[in-house]
């Protein structure tokens, strides 16, 4: 196994359950868990989500609704899938869920405004959240996992990408790699406490250090 397959296990792979990232997702799921401990009971909208994580989890609350770009099969009558953009859903107009998650997906809607929009939305469905993004200055950007690329100028964002072998896929060309960093916007703290000034922010830490910023309305 190659030297940088070996620290891709290590850091970043999802189907390896002792690397940092796997460990930091089940660190997440069982704070979830604590703050809404009638999850099981909960009608939840998951904005960026899809079923297969439900289907995975410890815990299958009594309905879910995904929300993602992306199509999916959702069969079971306790989950239904929704293709489309979180941060205008088609068809959820007037509903109330019992609880909106949304992870890992903020930094990526395409700045303020639609972070904003977004927010709205979390707001607009229920009164309760949890609303997980990485932390814009912890060392290493999450996901190419290299130390300090959110703070580089674009070019050479773009440039670090097209060659770093961890994280995400290396990606070829400089128009497809510019346009990978520029849809990643890492979030300060100032920027969740404007967007969730009712909510309890958990810092998720590793070495000490806070990663991913929750924002949790219980």
């Amino acid at each position: 196994m190659s030297m940088s397959r070996t620290i891709q296990r290590v850091l970043t792979d999802p189907n390896n359950p002792g690397s940092l990232s796997a460990r930091a997702r089940a660190k997440r799921w069982n704070e979830l868990t604590r703050r809404f401990p009638s999850l099981a009971s909960m009608r939840v909208l998951d904005l960026g989500g899809l079923p297969d994580f439900w289907r995975q989890s410890s815990i299958r609350p009594a309905h879910v609704t995904t929300v993602n770009l992306v199509p999916a099969q959702a069969p079971e009558p306790w989950v239904d899938h929704v293709v489309g953009d979180a941060c205008a859903p088609e068809g959820l107009s007037g509903k109330e869920f019992d609880l909106v998650v949304s992870n890992s997906l903020l930094e990526h809607v395409g700045g303020y405004s639609r972070r904003r929009q977004l927010a709205d939305v979390i707001h607009g469905h229920s009164d309760r959240h949890w609303v997980q993004t990485p932390y814009r200055y912890f060392p290493i950007e999450p996901h190419w996992a290299f130390p300090g690329l959110q703070f580089l100028p674009v070019p050479a964002r773009a440039a670090a990408v097209r060659l770093w072998p961890l994280g995400h896929a290396a990606i070829p060309g400089r128009a497809e790699s510019t346009d990978a960093v520029l849809a990643t916007e890492l979030l300060s703290l100032t920027e969740m406490r404007l967007l969730f000034p009712d909510s309890d922010i958990w810092h998720e830490r590793a070495a000490g250090l806070t990663k991913s910023l929750v924002a949790v309305c219980a």
